[in-house]
């Protein structure tokens, strides 16, 4: 079932809810520039195995409103606050891959971690995003060819094979988020850095990221798992950035065993 919530006025996040009668709960926060639908190998099992699963495109991606501004992460974790209060949400698991770990993870410094039981961080970007040499690219083809940007971030993405009906169908995803969007986040992952969020994150807190990672490096999860005090690390050995699907049944089981 999918609807739209409106986070402020005149800004509407498009939510994905499935298996609303499920026993507990899971919300995922999907990377950059990509939408929910990155968790369709997520989508397919999960609710089968009893969890309620919300995706949500964060404001600029996918199918929600794209407002020329709000790309900090202090305005995506608002955002997604303003979800939960919206859904009443309570006792979830809140996992985040790449930017969207980023996101979670300040939704955990910023809101106290409000209704969260669980965090997954799922190849996170943090505590930092893009170095000002990948920024600089990034951008130079965001704003001038994007989808030759979103052709190199594909190709980046995955240590294991994709077919090409399957490379294209993430491009596209890529390719429904708005230019000034994609551009908007690229900034943030270059100026915002989350050393001090780490931290106060209390709740139990499982860390995943594939070893081949090319887009942000394995050594991250590390510092992660250092720095977050009830945390966990699985390394992902045939997965990039995309372990969601290089190895979605060890991620799927995994993400169940862990939350129980």
């Amino acid at each position: 079932m999918g609807y739209y919530v409106t986070v402020e006025p005149g800004v509407k996040l498009y939510v994905e809810d499935l298996n609303s009668e499920g026993s507990k709960t899971i919300v995922f926060l999907h990377g950059w520039p990509l939408s929910h639908k990155q968790f369709e190998y997520q989508f397919n099992v999960l609710p089968y195995m009893g969890y309620r699963c919300i995706g949500i495109d964060w404001r600029g991606f996918g199918k929600s409103d794209k407002p020329m501004s709000g790309y900090s992460f202090d305005r995506l974790a608002d955002d997604i606050r303003a979800v939960v209060d919206v859904l009443q949400l309570e006792d979830f698991t809140l996992a985040g891959h790449s930017t969207g770990g980023a996101i979670a993870i300040r939704y955990m410094s910023r809101h106290n971690g409000y209704g969260v039981s669980n965090l997954v961080l799922i190849d996170a970007a943090a505590p930092i995003g893009f170095s000002e040499e990948t920024a600089a690219r990034f951008l130079t083809e965001a704003l001038n060819d994007r989808p030759k940007m979103m052709r190199e971030v594909t190709e980046n993405f995955f240590f294991q094979y994709i077919t090409e009906p399957f490379s294209e169908w993430f491009l596209q995803l890529g390719l429904q988020a708005a230019g000034w969007s994609t551009a908007a986040i690229i900034m943030t992952l270059r100026d915002e850095k989350l050393y001090s969020d780490l931290p106060k994150i209390l709740v139990p807190t499982l860390i995943v990221h594939g070893v081949h990672d090319k887009v942000i490096p394995f050594e991250q999860a590390h510092e992660l798992n250092q720095q977050i005090k009830n945390s966990r690390l699985v390394p992902f050995h045939y997965s990039g950035h995309g372990l969601f699907w290089e190895e979605r049944d060890k991620f799927n089981k995994l993400l169940g065993k862990f939350i129980g």
